[in-house]
């Protein structure tokens, strides 16, 4: 199924990059039709389920909420995505031609889920903290049309610049900045055919979920060619996946090849998501 738009649209790079090096996150809607997200949300909810049969499958993130890593094949809209104008454009405005998708995954909040910490997703690395430069983008499609009642992601515009010392692995600002954080608070309320692009490291939070419904969204990490978070990763394909998949596609990829899939048994718990910041 192809969702390429229109050939006249373009995407200028200048308003790609101030929008990721102001607010550190930028979107556009509609990007997707609602019958292709509604299938990626039943791949989730089918993924989801065989996650939680597996030990390490899924891993929390606070109370109710949960983060499951995937294998593309498995997410039957994954080339599109990869694929999409602006997605291309993004990456190749912020990270560079050479840019590498290195992890595929989803979030998951359920009724229940309570407010995490603010935090972001790693440590900041030096090409930002010292050369001022973003080398890695989280991509976000929402797979319901977010309301309030559901615990919306939070974000505060211009952090991704933010240097703390002392907090653990970097990522958790000491509750003294949380007023800056808070002051600054936007909740996102995307919809379902919307896609994110956001540097990780801007200062963000899920907030609870007082709805009866859950929140599923999945991500796509990219990264610039000095990045190392595939080291945390392990996007696998199979050998005759790979080599379906289109040139422009295959070439973005760092995976391990692999004959047949094996479940992706997460290790990457991270303490300070597990308890709710009330």
């Amino acid at each position: 199924m192809s969702t390429v738009h229109a050939p006249q649209e373009t995407h200028e790079p200048a308003d790609l990059l101030r929008g990721l090096y102001g607010d550190g996150i930028i979107g556009l809607k509609g990007a997707f039709p609602r019958d292709w997200v509604a299938r990626m949300r039943e791949d989730i909810e089918t993924l989801f389920a065989e996650a939680q049969r597996v030990p390490g499958g899924a891993l929390p993130r606070g109370p109710q909420r949960w983060y499951v890593e995937v294998h593309p094949e498995r997410i039957r809209g994954f080339v599109d995505i990869a694929t999409h104008p602006w997605f291309v454009a993004v990456c190749e405005a912020v990270l560079g031609p050479d840019y590498r998708i290195v992890e595929v995954g989803f979030d998951v909040p359920f009724p229940g889920a309570a407010d995490q910490p603010w935090h972001r997703d790693f440590a900041a690395p030096e090409a930002t903290t010292k050369g001022r430069r973003l080398n890695s983008l989280a991509f976000n499609l929402t797979a319901v049309d977010t309301i309030p009642e559901m615990g919306p992601f939070e974000v505060a515009p211009g952090t991704q610049w933010d240097v703390f010392e002392g907090c653990a692995k970097g990522m958790f600002p000491p509750r003294e900045l949380w007023p800056r954080y808070i002051a600054r608070a936007v909740q996102k309320l995307p919809r379902m055919g919307d896609i994110s692009a956001r540097s990780a490291l801007t200062i963000h939070r899920g907030t609870a979920n007082r709805s009866d419904q859950s929140r599923p969204v999945l991500v796509v990490g990219v990264d610039a060619p000095d990045a190392t978070n595939a080291n945390h990763h392990d996007l696998q394909v199979t050998r005759r996946y790979l080599e379906s998949l289109p040139a422009r596609v295959r070439e973005h990829l760092t995976c391990r090849v692999v004959d047949a899939l094996a479940t992706v048994v997460q290790h990457h718990t991270i303490e300070g998501l597990l308890k709710p910041a009330y």
